[in-house]
């Protein structure tokens, strides 16, 4: 029996009813020893702030090995999972705390992988976000993109993070028009999308 592809259907917006859970942006208590804290604003195609987005990040541990302990969704406060969700508020922001990702393979890039849900989306969007700093040359994808295309996929640091004491990382994301996103195709064999 050969079944027939049902169409996709857009999501959204609901994540604020059924998705956040205690703790889903802590990925490490915030201000704890070598947290970092991600955040940025969602933007749509007329770079107005989406509200009730929701935003994924899975990482690598500081020391580069991916994460294998069990508990993201229900935190303990101290075993690092290397994945965190957050929804963004009524003015498109977002925010993690995290520890600061390391390469998983010596002279490659740290990043965060992020994934993005919103309403009118078929399908969610994969991007990264890259970790200003050594690796970044080396990377072939981000090789593959123009100058002005990388630059949206690189955080940018950022001291004072809402006065939160710490280390922090800027990355915005804009689903359509100047200055968009890169994200990457997952639904062909592409690497870019």
């Amino acid at each position: 029996m050969t079944l027939a592809p049902t169409p996709g259907q857009t999501v959204g917006p609901f994540f604020h009813y059924g998705l956040p859970y205690d703790g889903d942006r802590d990925l490490v208590p915030p201000g704890s020893p070598g947290s970092v804290v991600l955040h940025g604003t969602v933007y749509d195609g007329a770079g107005v702030p989406v509200p009730d987005a929701l935003v994924e990040i899975w990482q690598a541990a500081p020391d580069g090995t991916i994460p294998q302990a069990a508990g993201s969704i229900r935190r303990d406060g101290w075993t690092f999972t290397g994945f965190g969700r957050a929804s963004t508020g009524r003015d498109g922001r977002y925010a993690f705390s995290t520890l600061l990702p390391g390469s998983t393979e010596p002279g490659g890039p740290a990043l965060w992988a992020v994934t993005l849900f919103a309403r009118g989306l078929l399908h969610r969007l994969l991007t990264r976000a890259y970790v200003p700093g050594p690796g970044l040359e080396a990377d072939p994808f981000l090789a593959s993109l123009s100058p002005a295309e990388r630059a949206t996929l690189i955080a940018v640091p950022d001291a004072g993070v809402g006065g939160v004491v710490g280390e922090g990382y800027v990355f915005d994301i804009r689903i359509q028009g100047e200055r968009e996103t890169v994200f990457l195709d997952h639904l062909g064999a592409g690497s870019r999308g």
